[in-house]
């Protein structure tokens, strides 16, 4: 049975574990709501992309694209996000197992004998994809972005993804990651970056243009291929955002959790303390009480 001075300390280290989760659930919503600030700021600049290249799908003009070039899939890519940090739940687990999924699916869309190199951002992901690794599957080396990368990185990344892709050296582009709905809800989702299809700028069947007119300089072919970069940017910079925003919210909700549990343990323990006291104050009476009447 724990001594008074044992409870002591350990209702201590609870309170002080209790006062840190409390601190890093703060922390972690702060970056959850700066992540959901920068999300809405890229999502007028894609909305306009999108536009721009619905009217041109909507004139009938003639345009195409290397990006827009669909030929049978024997290799691939697949990038991952993730965290590369923990104390954040489950997140990164949740998403390895949707890629367990999504990987059953190529195969039995494409075959056993697909080639996938999976592109894992964060260390705490790829750590998790590490048991994926097969004959025809295998962790890319050269991924020179992580979590926390925006800007100039997730554009040089994407770039690298688009000169591959125009090379012929992979065949899809896909990318997993959480979907943030909510700071109480995400969703893992699976999109399709490469080669880029028309349907990306439909909205229940329709294109998404604007019913105003439009003239084409220099012409729509260059405009459409000038465009789609700038597409597959901001699309890609809004699913970093995500990961982020995301990555924060499952964050706060662990934290939460832990702090929960601090509460119901410190309670716990409290209530054993004062039990205990009340006990040892009650012998002592009854010590000198005994005293007294041997007297």
């Amino acid at each position: 049975m724990a001594t008074l001075k044992e409870l002591k300390g350990r209702i201590g280290s609870v309170s002080s574990s209790e006062k840190i989760t409390g601190a890093m659930k703060m922390i972690s919503s702060a970056k959850m709501h700066k992540a959901e600030g920068a999300l809405k700021r890229l999502v007028p600049f894609r909305t306009q992309i999108e536009t721009i290249i619905g009217n041109l799908i909507s004139a009938d003009a003639d345009f195409t694209s290397p990006l827009t070039v669909a030929r049978p899939v024997r290799r691939m890519a697949i990038v991952i996000l993730g965290s590369d940090d923990g104390l954040c739940g489950a997140y990164n687990i949740n998403i390895a197992k949707f890629l367990k999924e999504h990987l059953d699916r190529l195969h039995e869309r494409f075959g056993e004998a697909l080639e996938i190199e999976i592109h894992a951002v964060g260390k705490k992901m790829r750590k998790a994809c590490g048991r994926f690794v097969s004959a025809h599957t295998h962790l890319a080396d050269d991924v020179a972005v992580d979590s926390k990368s925006e800007g100039v990185k997730v554009k040089e990344f994407t770039a690298v993804l688009e000169r591959r892709f125009i090379a012929g050296e992979i065949d899809r582009v896909d990318v997993l990651y959480m979907h943030y709905i909510s700071a109480g809800r995400q969703r893992a989702v699976a999109d399709l970056l490469l080669p880029v299809d028309s349907e990306a700028f439909s909205a229940n069947g329709e294109t998404v243009a604007s019913d105003r007119p439009y003239l084409f300089e220099p012409s729509a072919s260059e405009i459409f291929r000038s465009a789609l970069p700038m597409y597959l940017l901001s699309t890609m910079q809004e699913i970093f955002c995500e990961n982020r925003a995301s990555e924060q919210a499952a964050r706060v909700m662990a934290m939460q959790s832990a702090n929960d549990n601090a509460k119901k343990l410190l309670d716990q323990l409290q209530l054993e303390y004062n039990k205990l006291r009340q006990q040892s104050i009650t012998t002592e009476l009854l010590d000198i009480v005994g005293g007294q009447v041997r007297e």
